[in-house]
This record gives structure tokens, sequence and C-alpha cells, in this order.
């Protein structure tokens, strides 16, 4: 399994437009659910913090392989997401890894 986190930093000049940009951003990534072969896990977190360096949205992703990760590039649906959301965002931050078997916490 490849694990996929994209994190974004929203374009808004008041609270209220920031807000309204999360929302579009939470719907149109959530509406990719059940459309995309190999997706088996989609979650979009708010930050709550408020500290200045964290971003605002994460999205967090799981893919069966590399293959389904890459054919989640180029998938109809994606490209649609990634049309609604373009003009959202003034930053964003991308890992892919894989997941180990013996992987240890801390």
């Amino acid at each position: 399994m490849i694990k996929h986190i994209v994190m974004w930093n929203i374009r808004g000049d008041t609270p209220a437009e920031k807000e309204r940009g999360i929302a579009q951003l939470k719907r149109s990534f959530e509406s990719l659910r059940g459309r995309v072969p190999g997706l088996l896990h989609l979650e979009i977190g708010v930050d709550t913090s408020g500290i200045d360096y964290a971003c605002d949205v994460v999205l967090y992703s799981e893919f069966e392989s590399q293959a389904a990760l890459d054919a989640y590039a180029v998938h109809d649906e994606h490209l649609r997401v990634k049309r609604e959301v373009g003009d959202l965002r003034v930053a964003r931050h991308q890992v892919d890894y894989f997941e180990h078997e013996n992987e240890t916490s801390i």
C-alpha cells in the first residue's frame, strides 16, 4: 500500500473566504470516494491549531499500489477535482510513501 498526503494553504483575505475555500476543497475531494479504482481510504482534515506555520487542510489517502496512485493522477474524476480547487490554494505540499509491514510506532 502507498500513502499519499497533500497539504494546502487556502486563499482568502478574510476568515469567511478561507472557510468557503476549505469547504469547497473538502466537498470536491470527498466526492472521489468510490469513484477511483485502487483508492482505499480518503480523509480530509482541517487545521485546528491556528499556528502561523500550519497548513490549512490535509488530504490523507491510501492506494493499493503505486500503479493505482499513478492512475489516480490522470483519472477523469481527480482531474475534475483539480480544476475545481486549483484557484483555491496559495501553497501545496505532498508526500507519498510506502507502508512497511514492520513499522514501529513512536
